[in-house]
């Protein structure tokens, strides 16, 4: 097991003690346990078997024997006896917002609930709302979080469904019977969210290749296996399905299950208005629906198919029937943003406040994965559950951000570290003085605790903007995607005053957030506003975010001219600078 796998076990080890009601100092010292490894930069497997675990800061015997049981063997039979202990339906309460286990073991004890049926079915009946420490209002928003799990049950997140794709998409890409493969659908059009995976081959032995797929590593069950098509549950409970077509057909397949539904519909009014058929078999010259080979035009790939249609090549991102068909008419599809476009991230975490990484680790990371900068912003005073700094230990910070950037430059290394907090937004101000946020060269301004008035959550965020040593504001909406519904927020008035103030705004790239929504940007980008694509890391692998992040821009129809770390790090200062002289 990885440090994070075992960090992982630990963490749902003190969940699962919690939900037990055990002596909370037995569970903390899970949490910290898993802190503590989650911090390390060398393998457990190392520690291990050197026998150097006693070495670790709050790891005692109990957790060295418990570690060392995981990274050997994989398993840990205590975590599995636990895990029988406890009611699955108490696990699965945790998903809903506001429910921890405390609260959750309250609900158990005092009522007896032990799925989310029965929890739906006391609120109904108004016994939560008895109990101390809910009231009405905790009733209502558990509600509301069912129906909300409810809804969002059959979705993934966009990181899940690239995470299990992947190896399955480079699988099929090596097999000899395979001409030509894709992913299709929202995956292949990079929605925030995806309801299942879309996999297409051109092959002339669809047997063997749906033998092939059916056989893949890691897949849970096969729901259904045919001549040309088959599905399968991948880990997740992610449904992926095959369809295995011939050469011919592979263009107007992929243009057809990538979709969307709203932009194909338009492509087939366009065929019939110049006489022709399309399907997901082909362009043809026929005025009924036909399948006909002799019928098909020879379009070998889809920019040809839109071509035929007298319309510029679309990239998937865009056929969403978002302007894509007035802007292909006219030739003016942009040059997209590429994810190597960037050069760094401005919004990021350290073990300052609520990330997993030292600044030197940080450092070190970035730059071996050819960033040419990383912004630290750990979290301002506000942010007391994220240990956020105050003014006297984010001075000390910054002193410890030029230390590291001495160290680099004398090393003649070319990566830098840039200063700065994400501060928080409050009721009357920012959580920093000016002259305070003065002295820093990044600052992102973000609302973590939203009033439930729209108009003031407005204000709030406009306010900010307005202050000429805020850099931009961070994920606009607070939204959690399939967990947490945006803020009340007038989006158009805060980039209205974004534009007149020269405030950029994040594309916070975290799979979960991906706010700004992308639907926005078009109208951001009208108004001369810039994006910022930031990680908003906690871990050495956020860097990873960076990828999906300019996945959403592309989406956005954000190009690079449109993106200010996609500047060389002096450049970039330079527009840091010109905020503040506004």
């Amino acid at each position: 097991m990885t440090n994070n796998e075992v960090a992982e076990v630990l963490l749902e080890i003190g969940t699962l003690l919690e939900l037990k009601g055990e002596n909370p100092f037995k569970t903390r010292a899970y949490q910290n346990g898993a802190r503590t490894i989650e911090g390390l930069s060398e393998p457990l497997e190392k520690l291990v078997a050197e026998q150097r675990l006693a070495d670790l800061k709050g790891i005692g015997e109990a957790l060295q024997q418990k570690i060392t049981e995981l990274v050997t063997t994989g398993k840990l039979r205590y975590f599995d006896e636990l895990k029988a202990s406890v009611p699955a339906g108490l696990v699965a309460m945790l998903g809903i917002p506001g429910l921890g286990p405390k609260k959750v073991k309250a609900l158990n004890d005092k009522l007896g609930v032990t799925t989310i049926e029965q929890l739906e079915a006391a609120c109904q009946a108004g016994r939560v709302a008895t109990l101390d420490g809910f009231g009405d209002k905790t009733q209502q928003k558990i509600l509301e979080g069912i129906a909300h799990r409810r809804t969002y049950a059959s979705k993934h997140h966009l990181s899940a469904a690239l995470e299990v794709a992947e190896p399955i998409l480079w699988a099929l890409k090596s097999h000899p019977d395979v001409i030509r493969c894709s992913t299709a659908g929202s995956l292949r059009r990079f929605k925030e969210v995806v309801g299942d995976i879309d996999f297409l081959v051109a092959s002339k032995s669809p047997a063997t290749v749906i033998h092939h797929f059916t056989s893949q590593p890691g897949i849970v069950s096969v729901s259904a296996k045919g001549d040309t098509k088959a599905s399968v549950v991948l880990p997740g409970g992610i449904q992926a399905d095959l369809r295995v077509v011939t050469s011919e057909e592979y263009p107007f397949a992929l243009a057809y299950f990538t979709g969307s539904k709203e932009h194909n519909i338009v492509m087939r009014q366009r065929a019939i208005a110049r006489g022709l058929r399309l399907n997901e078999y082909g362009l043809f010259r026929a005025t009924e629906e036909t399948r006909d080979p002799a019928l098909r035009l020879p379009c070998r790939t889809e920019e040809e198919i839109f071509q035929a249609l007298d319309l510029a090549y679309v990239p998937p991102e865009l056929r969403e029937d978002h302007g894509e068909f007035a802007a292909a008419e006219r030739g003016e599809i942009p040059r997209l943003l590429e994810w190597t476009d960037l050069r760094g991230s401005l919004h990021n975490h350290s073990t300052w406040s609520d990330g997993r990484s030292s600044l030197d680790e940080i450092a070190a990371h970035a730059d071996a994965h050819g960033c040419a900068y990383w912004a630290i912003t750990d979290h301002s005073e506000s942010s007391f559950q994220a240990n956020g700094l105050d003014a006297t230990r984010l001075r000390q910070q910054l002193v410890e951000v030029k230390k590291v950037n001495a160290r680099l430059a004398a090393e003649g290394v070319d990566f830098r570290l840039l200063s700065g907090s994400e501060v928080d937004i409050l009721r009357d101000g920012l959580d920093f003085p000016d002259d305070l946020l003065a002295e820093l060269e990044v600052v992102v301004a973000s609302l973590h605790v939203p009033a439930s008035d729209e108009a003031e959550n407005t204000r709030r965020l406009i306010a900010a903007a307005e202050n000429r040593y805020v850099h931009m504001l961070g994920h606009l909406t607070g939204r959690l995607l399939l967990e947490r519904e945006p803020y009340k927020v007038n989006q158009q008035a805060v980039i209205d005053a974004c534009a007149a103030t020269g405030t950029w705004i994040e594309l916070n790239a975290n799979p979960w957030r991906f706010d700004l929504d992308w639907r926005l940007w078009q109208y951001a980008k009208a108004k001369g506003v810039k994006c910022v694509i930031n990680c908003d890391a906690h871990r050495l692998e956020h860097t990873g975010f960076l990828r999906l992040g300019a996945g959403i821009a592309r989406k956005g129809w954000l190009t690079k001219a449109d993106v200010l770390n996609t500047l060389p790090l002096e450049e970039l200062r330079r527009k840091l600078a010109r905020k503040r002289a506004r």
